[in-house]
């Protein structure tokens, strides 16, 4: 298999889980699609969209996509995307068979909400890991809460992310105005760790595991000192006027450098997601494969000890597919249908 670049990539991820990803799939990682690996005939291609290269989303895609290839009789390429929104339409078009997806886009799209006009074809597969939202900003600079973000410039994430969309209903829910009272850039993962680092914005948003690597990067670099911004109690707010898809959680203190406190966060389920459409006989096959060989997952990124068949069957927000309702139907659990 092999990693190919779709539309709006991010700066360049981290060098370590790069390291990891290279190793696990065994290959060369091909980006930018110039080149791609021989497929067997026998095999059916499988496109599976993430993130940007900052992100867990890629991380974890790459796992999965080699997983994919080694035991469930399919060629598997990670794709690099602007994550949650770009997946859902890239899955809806059928130019990509599975991806990563925020609960909360996943509902919209499936209620034709938000960023889509009408409802979309999709399904659930799992549930994969919870997304955090970090607020990151500099120490020392005044800010101290969500609210006191009014007037500054900010990065909400990459145009098309679910990073994006969190972040604009965060704010709204602070009271802050998005069109009016900030100054927005819209910045992937690295691309907005690297502004913060260089003083061109005052704070940043990232929905994604814990630790992702842009963060620990960042936390990490000389002259610069991280703080999060809890938002725990907008969590409310969020839930009555977006539907039922924000819980509470915790970044816990030391997950990044410099970081002596628990930061209360609004948390979403990850989701791995397809075309309704997709053969039964094939969704069954992709979750088998990825129940079975968990440990090749954490061995990729240690957000995979989160996945059990408790939690990637517990979604509400989007039907599963019959394929994953199969699969769980044999361990006994009884999924949204």
């Amino acid at each position: 298999m092999g990693f190919k670049q779709t539309s709006y990539p991010d700066s360049a991820m981290n060098r370590r889980d790069f390291l990891k990803v290279s190793a696990a799939i065994g290959g060369t990682l091909i980006l930018g699609g110039a080149l791609n690996l021989s497929c067997k005939k026998d095999k059916k291609r499988i496109s599976v969209v993430t993130g940007g290269m900052g992100g867990v989303y890629f991380v974890l895609g790459g796992g999965i996509a080699s997983v994919l290839t080694k035991y469930a009789g399919v060629e598997a390429t990670a794709e690099v995307t602007a994550a949650s929104v770009d997946n859902c339409k890239l899955m809806a078009a059928k130019k990509a068979d599975i991806g990563f997806v925020m609960g909360d886009v996943g509902y919209d799209a499936f209620k034709g909400k938000g960023n889509f006009k009408e409802p979309l074809p999709l399904r659930t597969l799992c549930v994969l890991y919870p997304n955090m939202m970090h607020v990151v900003t500099a120490e020392g600079n005044g800010i101290r809460k969500v609210s006191d973000l009014r007037g500054k410039r900010i990065s909400t994430g990459a145009p098309g992310s679910g990073t994006e969309v969190k972040a604009l209903r965060v704010l709204q829910s602070a009271g802050i105005n998005t069109d009016s009272e900030i100054k927005k850039d819209r910045l992937g993962a690295s691309e907005s760790a690297g502004a913060l680092k260089d003083g061109k914005i005052d704070a940043y948003f990232w929905d994604g595991g814990v630790p992702t690597a842009s963060v620990l990067d960042l936390a990490s670099s000389p002259g610069i000192k991280i703080s999060l911004l809890s938002h725990d109690d907008l969590i409310p707010a969020m839930v009555e006027k977006f539907g039922p898809v924000y819980y509470k959680s915790v970044i816990p203190k030391k997950a990044y450098t410099g970081i002596t406190y628990d930061t209360g966060v609004a948390a979403v389920a990850n989701l791995l997601m397809c075309h309704a459409d997709m053969d039964e006989d094939m969704g069954y096959r992709m979750m088998k494969a990825i129940f079975e060989h968990l440990d090749d997952l954490v061995a990729i990124h240690k957000e995979a000890k989160s996945i059990s068949l408790e939690t990637a069957s517990s979604s509400k927000a989007v039907p599963y597919h019959k394929g994953a309702q199969r699969f769980f139907k044999e361990k006994g659990i009884t999924v949204q249908v």
